[in-house]
């Protein structure tokens, strides 16, 4: 949700952040600037993690957001446009170890290698718990129901790059696409296939 929602789907840690967020994610934006400011004019190490998956998560095997999808209560929006970067929770913290131990000062984003549209990745967690494909709702209908936010979230938000931490903190990642987390929920379904993907640069 950090980033401009202009240009490329998937971002770098150059890339500007949002300038003119939803009114709900305005004061949590202003919060990352400030502490990204703090912590670099420090010399410090900025982490900008993807969305959680795994043990602890709301991605994970009766967590929320699982339990949403399988009940078809987790819609598509619009045509999914949204970009999701995702990192499974090991991964952040043993990204975050090598950070601390090979980091420059700098921004780096903590991301598996896979940036997803929601129009791809809410149907594979739907058909993962053997559930019908998610119902989809016009963006109108979405602001209603759920707000402006909701409608960014789901429509317009743009993925992370990983190449920078790849490349300076050689990470070796248990999961490096969130597609390989499908036998965590699937109950016994077939994996789920690859199917396509947004890469707006090597990730």
């Amino acid at each position: 949700m950090r980033h401009a929602r202009e240009g490329a789907p998937v971002k770098t840690e150059e890339d500007a952040l949002d300038a003119s967020p939803p009114a709900a994610l305005a004061r949590t934006l202003d919060a990352i600037r400030h502490l990204e400011r703090a912590t670099l004019a420090g010399g410090g190490i900025v982490l900008r993690y993807g969305g959680f998956y795994g043990p602890g998560t709301r991605i994970a095997p009766g967590a929320r957001q699982v339990e949403l999808a399988g009940r078809r209560r987790f819609p598509v929006v619009g045509a999914g446009a949204g970009v999701w970067s995702f990192v499974r929770v090991e991964d952040a913290a043993a990204a975050t170890v090598l950070a601390l131990g090979r980091g420059r000062p700098g921004i780096y984003n903590v991301v598996d290698d896979d940036p997803a549209l929601v129009a791809e990745w809410l149907p594979a967690l739907a058909a993962a718990v053997g559930a019908k494909p998610p119902r989809r709702i016009p963006p109108w209908l979405a602001r209603i129901v759920a707000g402006e936010a909701a409608v960014v979230m789901l429509n317009e938000v743009r993925g992370a790059s990983t190449a920078k931490a790849k490349r300076e903190l050689a990470r070796d990642r248990r999961s490096p696409s969130w597609r390989a987390a499908s036998s965590a929920f699937s109950r016994g379904q077939p994996p789920i296939s690859r199917i396509h993907n947004v890469r707006g640069q090597d990730n």
